[in-house]
């Protein structure tokens, strides 16, 4: 297969394809940072606040989970398919792409406790096929898994950072494997390769954002010890098990919804913002550590994470939790990024306990998270490693990683 005129050519066209799709997560994805930024930093400066009140989410996530359900009900592709499923690489189209970029404009930067990765993914795909029948390339099933991988992958570089983290996350979400696993991600491969060059170098040239993981720990690393590696064993297990609860709320409000979508869509979106409400009012805090992905919080937490006192992160992972399993099932975004925080949280709220500290208890929850969440636990050693910046972490995100699949695995299924 990899010899043949047809898939070399098919090879080139993925290059190619990676260049526009990287452009339009580039625009996609500063479209949202900057919306993000307005409503909830720059507005409620402008009208004499510091902080967004502990009522701002309420407004915002009203309109999402209107326009979400109105999207849901009346374009194609119902805006994308439910979190609380999971990560997909398949069932991207173009035709469903304009119902699928218009519910996560709608409802990301408004305060949804979900990322952007999913729609990132869709638009990576549905961009890739939308070129190939521009380009009269015929439409066939391998066209479509080669392409649509590519795309993917272009796109979810992107968010990311790094192409060797969108194509492991690829290996593992499309499920292939055997002979088509080199066919099928070599493509990929080479498309986020081209992908995160066009998107780093657009980004520099314009001085424009999109908003970034890169975590900004305190630095030298501390040394492995025995202390961390059973803490991690223990996060595995912890956080893996209070993860899979949330997702199984996720999927029976997802039922809930499926019955009547625009009034109980705008029901659940309410229901997070009052968890975003209660949190400030409870914390003093802003509603935004609750609402949103997190991925600005992140930063924050990992920047100055004694700047969290006990009761706050006990707060946050409560009310985030609870605004999760709401959006999971109602809303339209990614589940990375909120099990990411939640990870590092715990992590961060654990950090005290004999024998642990706060890189390794981050590097530990986050791992655990993101396995409990996708499944995938190469594709999260990667992500998490990427994250920290460094290697020095590595054996207890692995470990943490390995636990945590086992444990989810043993888990009564979803």
């Amino acid at each position: 297969m990899l010899r043949a005129p047809g898939y070399l050519k098919a090879l080139v066209l993925c290059a190619l394809i990676g260049i526009p799709v990287s452009l339009a997560a580039f625009w996609f994805m500063v479209g949202l940072h900057e919306l993000e930024h307005v409503l909830w930093a720059g507005l409620p400066h402008t009208l004499g606040w510091d902080l967004p009140p502990w009522w701002w989410p309420l407004p915002l996530l009203l309109f999402a989970g209107a326009a979400v359900g109105l999207v849901a009900g009346r374009l194609p592709g119902a805006g994308g398919h439910i979190p609380a499923a999971g990560l997909h690489a398949g069932g991207a189209s173009s035709a469903a792409l304009p119902g699928v970029l218009l519910a996560a404009a709608v409802c990301l930067p408004f305060g949804a406790v979900l990322g952007p990765e999913a729609p990132l993914i869709a638009l990576g795909g549905g961009l890739a096929l939308w070129f190939r029948d521009l380009a009269r390339v015929p439409a066939t099933p391998q066209s479509t898994t080669l392409l649509g991988a590519a795309g993917a992958a272009a796109a979810i570089a992107a968010i990311f950072g790094n192409p060797l983290v969108a194509a492991v996350l690829l290996i593992e979400v499309a499920g292939v494997g055997g002979p088509q696993l080199f066919a099928v991600m070599l493509p990929a491969l080479l498309s986020s390769g081209v992908g995160s060059l066009v998107f780093t170098g657009f980004g520099r040239w314009t001085g424009l954002e999109t908003g970034s993981l890169a975590l900004k720990l305190p630095t030298p690393f501390p040394r492995v010890d025995a202390g961390d590696v059973v803490w991690a064993l223990v996060l595995g297990v912890a956080l893996t098990v209070a993860l899979h609860p949330v997702f199984a709320v996720g999927r029976s409000v997802a039922a809930y919804v499926a019955g009547r979508a625009l009034v109980r869509t705008i029901g659940c979106a309410l229901g997070a913002a009052a968890c975003a409400a209660l949190y400030a009012l409870i914390t003093g805090r802003s509603p935004a550590d609750v609402a949103s992905s997190g991925q600005a919080t992140l930063g924050g937490l990992a920047a100055d994470p004694h700047a969290w006192g006990v009761g706050a992160l006990l707060a946050v992972l409560l009310f985030k939790s609870a605004a999760y399993a709401l959006c999971l099932g109602s809303l339209r975004g990614g589940p990375v990024f909120p099990a990411l925080f939640l990870g590092a949280a715990v992590g961060v709220l654990l950090a005290p306990l004999p024998g642990l500290g706060v890189v390794p208890g981050m590097a530990a929850g986050m791992a655990a998270a993101a396995v409990g969440v996708l499944r995938l636990p190469v594709s999260s050693v990667v992500l998490v490693v990427l994250l920290l910046g460094g290697s020095a972490m590595m054996p207890v995100v692995i470990l943490a990683a390995v636990v945590a699949f086992v444990t989810v695995e043993l888990l009564p299924a979803r």
